[in-house]
């Protein structure tokens, strides 16, 4: 059974108005890339050039639509964490690692709100094996 969170009603209210925040900024951040996609045109797309374009021109597009993509990947990611922290707030798990199921640190918890492991747990995690 997973332990309760052991932050305060006010911390909770606070981390989840900024994961609130963050969360309808990512949003309108994703609409915009994905109103600047639907924006191009179908030969930029497929990477179709015509005879007067010049290679740089094409590259220079490949470059910009794949930097895109992985914005919105990124994105996309932090919406999912984001979804995923204010889910552990309405079970009350918000705040405990999920791996080792102690308390993740105020200091990180409040420079990343959506994180769901602990300083330890994280490192061990990023380690390269």
């Amino acid at each position: 059974m997973p332990v309760k969170s052991p932050y305060t009603k006010k911390e909770l209210d606070e981390l989840r108005k900024r994961l609130l925040e963050e969360k309808a900024q990512l949003e309108e951040q994703l609409s915009t890339i994905e109103e600047a996609t639907f924006a191009t045109s179908q030969s930029d797309i497929s990477g179709e050039v015509s005879f007067d374009d010049e290679n740089a021109d094409a590259g220079t597009f490949t470059f910009e639509r794949e930097r895109d993509l992985s914005i919105e990947n990124n994105v996309r990611d932090l919406l999912g964490k984001i979804d995923r922290a204010l889910a552990r707030m309405d079970d009350n798990t918000y705040g405990m690692c999920a791996r080792c199921g102690r308390p993740i640190e105020k200091a990180r918890l409040k420079a990343l709100p959506y994180v769901d492991l602990c300083i330890k747990d994280a490192q061990a995690q990023a380690r390269p094996r």
